[in-house]
């Protein structure tokens, strides 16, 4: 596999082109030339019905809803790792109201610009966009009392690192609520090897028990599973990976790719 920052660089560029596209439903690969690129949207939730939603936020990039689940209370600070074009943040921002704050990161530009148009449409005073990567957070620790994310903790390399931040911006007895892509069992050589599969959100995905113990290891507490189900890649996706075969034998080991929804609290003392 490629260094941690080829494939930060990969990253960006994808989400680049994401974030500069017009007018990408939930039909297209958002932008993304569908010759050369997986499609981005095929776990995505509807996000139409919840209170705060704002369809130009919204790049169906997700594989979860973290908000749900995430107790966000009036007041609370809430911090949006990965946040895109501000989908989720905007959901939160409904949650705390106007007397909390919401604070999106994420290290691609174009994703931020976008963002920060959207808020300033909305005309929110209490939703900020910052750019960072979730490894080196801009912000003093004790900062939120929740934390959210929505399929970006398995676009990270350096996942330890990334949930060692988590814990340092988390106050005493703050908590996360991470929507996030795992394996049930190892991919196949084709899947875990394709660089364009690892920015649409799959080969960088790590099994279930490893991504749970990994939690678990850096000092959080209370780990709850708040929602899981397996998703399947269509046909013509698994395609531009795999040989015809290799998709029969993917498709009989059973369902190997799951969403997850992981609910941790930061313990009050350390």
């Amino acid at each position: 596999m490629e260094s941690a920052g080829d494939l930060k660089k990969l990253v960006k560029e994808k989400y680049s082109e994401i974030a500069k596209a017009e007018g990408c439903g939930s039909g297209c690969c958002c932008g993304v030339e569908e010759t050369t690129a997986s499609d981005y949207t095929i776990f995505a939730e509807d996000y139409a019905k919840l209170k705060g939603y704002n369809p130009d936020a919204d790049l169906k990039l997700g594989c979860g809803v973290p908000t749900e689940f995430a107790k966000i209370k009036s007041g609370d600070v809430v911090i949006d790792l990965g946040s895109g074009a501000g989908n989720d943040a905007f959901v939160a921002r409904a949650l705390t109201g106007a007397s909390g704050k919401v604070i999106g990161i994420d290290m691609t530009e174009a994703m931020i610009e976008k963002a920060r148009r959207n808020a300033d449409k909305l005309e929110f005073s209490n939703v900020e966009f910052r750019l960072g990567e979730i490894e080196d957070m801009p912000l003093p620790e004790a900062t939120a009392d929740v934390v959210i994310s929505n399929c970006v903790l398995n676009l990270v390399p350096d996942k330890q690192r990334a949930f060692a931040e988590i814990l340092r911006v988390l106050k005493p007895g703050g908590h996360f609520s991470i929507s996030d892509v795992v394996l049930a069992r190892a991919l196949p050589e084709g899947l875990r090897k394709a660089a364009e599969m690892y920015a649409g959100c799959v080969s960088g995905a790590l099994l279930r028990e490893d991504y749970l113990n990994l939690i678990s290891r850096q000092g959080f507490s209370n780990i709850l599973i708040q929602a899981e189900k397996a998703l399947s890649i269509p046909d013509d996706v698994l395609g531009k990976y795999l040989s015809a075969a290799e998709i029969a034998e993917f498709k009989s080991s059973g369902a190997a790719i799951l969403s997850l929804t992981v609910y941790a609290e930061k313990p009050l003392r350390g």
